[in-house]
C-alpha cells in the first residue's frame, strides 16, 4: 500500500507527516484504567441531546471503505455510482474493493487519479449510493468538524472536533506552494485509515476529503488535514470527464484579511486576499507580487476572500496572461500575471 509521507526541517527536529491510508494489521489493543482519569470536559454546545449522532446516522452511508492487497483507506460517495478518496489510497492498482455501511462490498474500477490534489474517482459496480450534501464554500475555524472514516480498518468511525485553521500546507510536501492546494486543519482525530474519508459540519454536509495527518511521534496532538469540498468538486469532475485535471496556477500562499492584520499592516481595503508567501520565480513573482500584498482583483473578477480568488483562478487557463490587482501600501497596484499550470 502506497503510503505518502512529507517531512519538513524545524530548528533541529523533524516532523514526519504522513498520508492516512493504513497496512492491514491486527491492531495493538491496550487496556486502559480510568481510575485515575480525569472526567472528558462536556461538549459545548451539542446540537442535541444525542450529540451527533443523528448526522452521522444520516450520513454514514455514504461513507465507504477502500479495501486493496496490502492497505485500507476510506471514500465518500461524489455520484451514486462514483466515490471520490485519495489517490494515494489506490496508488497505482486499478480496481479496488469498496465496502459499503451495509456489510456488503463489491468491486471498485479506479478511473483516473491527480497526483497534485492526492484526489482519485472510483466507480462502482452499486449503482443507488446516497450522494451527501457538498458545501463548497469554506468552514470557519472554530466551527465543528466531524469525521468519519475507517481508522486502522474500523469502519464508520467517528471522531469530533473543530476546524483548526485554513489555508494550509502540509510542511515539505511537494504541492506546498499549490494554492489549489489550501488545506483545511482539523483537530478531529484523522488516523491511518481515515485518508479519502468524509470531514463534516455540523450540519452533515462535506466540507472537505480527510488527507493526512502530522503523527504524534513528531510532537504532534491532533493535527490533521483535509482537501476543501471546493477543489474536491472541480478536480474529480476534470477527472470524470477528461480522465486528468489541469490546475491554474499563480505561484502563491495566501491567508484571511482579518481586522488585527489590517490593523497590523496598516491595509486600506477591507477585503480581499492577503499574499503570504510568493514562490520564487512562479506566475506571481514574475509579475511582480510581493508578501504582504493584498490581491483585490483577478482576471476582472473582484476578490474579496481567499474563496474568491481560489474561484477566479479557477476559471482562468493556463498560459492566458491576466490582469491582478494588488494593494501595496495603501495603493493600488496593476500588474499582468501568466497563469502558470499543474498537472495531475
Amino acid at each position: 500500500m502506497k503510503r505518502t509521507q512529507f517531512v519538513v526541517a524545524a530548528v533541529a527536529a523533524l516532523l514526519a507527516v504522513s498520508g492516512c491510508a493504513a497496512p492491514v494489521t491486527e491492531p495493538e489493543v491496550t487496556q486502559q484504567t480510568t481510575a485515575e482519569a480525569p472526567a472528558p470536559a462536556p461538549a459545548a454546545n451539542p446540537p442535541s441531546a444525542t450529540g451527533f449522532a443523528d448526522i452521522v446516522e444520516r450520513v454514514s452511508p455514504s461513507v465507504v471503505t477502500v479495501q486493496l492487497e496490502g492497505g485500507v483507506g476510506s471514500g465518500v460517495v461524489l455520484r451514486p455510482d462514483v466515490i471520490v478518496t485519495n489517490a494515494h489510497v489506490v496508488g497505482r492498482a486499478r480496481e479496488v474493493m469498496i465496502g459499503y455501511a451495509d456489510g456488503v462490498s463489491s468491486a471498485g474500477q479506479v478511473l483516473a487519479t491527480d497526483e497534485v490534489t492526492d484526489l482519485a474517482v472510483v466507480r462502482t459496480e452499486r449503482r443507488d449510493l446516497p450522494v451527501p450534501e457538498y458545501r463548497s464554500e469554506l468552514p470557519r475555524p472554530g466551527d465543528v468538524a466531524i469525521a468519519i472514516g475507517s481508522p486502522l480498518g474500523f469502519e464508520n468511525t467517528v471522531t469530533a472536533g473543530v476546524i483548526s485553521g485554513l489555508n494550509r500546507n502540509i510542511p515539505g510536501s511537494a504541492v506546498e506552494s499549490s494554492s489549489l492546494v489550501d488545506l483545511i486543519q482539523t483537530d478531529a482525530s484523522i488516523s491511518p485509515g481515515n485518508s479519502g474519508g468524509a470531514l463534516l459540519d455540523a450540519d452533515g454536509r462535506v466540507v472537505g476529503i480527510n488527507e493526512a495527518y502530522i503523527p504524534p511521534a513528531a510532537g504532534a496532538v491532533s493535527l490533521g488535514f483535509a482537501i476543501p469540498t471546493a477543489t474536491v468538486l472541480d478536480v474529480t469532475e476534470q477527472l470524470l470527464t477528461n480522465g486528468r485535471a489541469s490546475h491554474p496556477f499563480l505561484g502563491v500562499s495566501t491567508g484571511r484579511l482579518t481586522p488585527a492584520i489590517r490593523e497590523r499592516l496598516r491595509v486600506q481595503t477591507k477585503a480581499g486576499a492577503l499574499v503570504r508567501g510568493v514562490e520564487p520565480g512562479g506566475p506571481a513573482a514574475v509579475a511582480g507580487a510581493r508578501p504582504g500584498d493584498v490581491i483585490v482583483d483577478l482576471a476582472g473578477t473582484p476578490v474579496q476572500s481567499v474563496e474568491d480568488l481560489l474561484g477566479a483562478l479557477r476559471r482562468t487557463e493556463p498560459g492566458a496572461e491576466q490582469p491582478m490587482v494588488v494593494e501595496r501600501g495603501g495603493e493600488r497596484v496593476n500588474l499582468t500575471v501568466r497563469i502558470g499550470s499543474r498537472q495531475g
